[in-house]
């Protein structure tokens, strides 16, 4: 079985407690034997990034440990940072995330179809049924 994964991403501002949080998803997850990633400025690290680019991926992507993430948390902000980067207003989803197991929902939003990432439910649904089973 692969190993598990999960990318933390922070978007929309700095907010107290969020390197907080980042510790602890990262110190949970060194216990189960989880990976974790940081995506860094925000939602510019999902559409920004190129994978075949070694400097692209060092600029957004940094592996979380409990060594680098020790001290984060005596700290305001986020240490990932965030952008101005709204993926909603994006015309067309990157090469990189197209496919059939990213969650896409449809807008109509000022009377025009449009699709947008559907990052928010999908994460709901998957912490609820954790919450459920505990």
């Amino acid at each position: 079985m692969a190993k598990k994964r999960i990318g933390i991403l922070t978007g929309g501002g700095d907010v107290p407690g969020l390197n907080a949080v980042i510790k602890s998803v990262t110190y949970r997850s060194s216990e189960n034997d989880i990976e974790i990633v940081g995506l860094r400025r925000g939602w510019e690290a999902l559409t920004h990034l190129n994978m075949a680019d070694p400097a692209s991926r060092s600029h957004y992507v940094i592996p979380l440990n409990r060594e680098n993430t020790r001290t984060i948390d005596r700290h305001g902000g986020t240490m990932l940072h965030s952008s101005r980067t709204n993926p909603s207003k994006m015309q067309k989803l990157p090469a990189h995330l197209a496919g059939t197991d990213f969650p896409v929902a449809t807008s109509t939003k000022g009377g025009s179809a449009a699709q947008t990432w559907d990052v928010t439910s999908r994460c709901w649904r998957i912490s609820r049924r954790s919450a459920s089973s505990t």
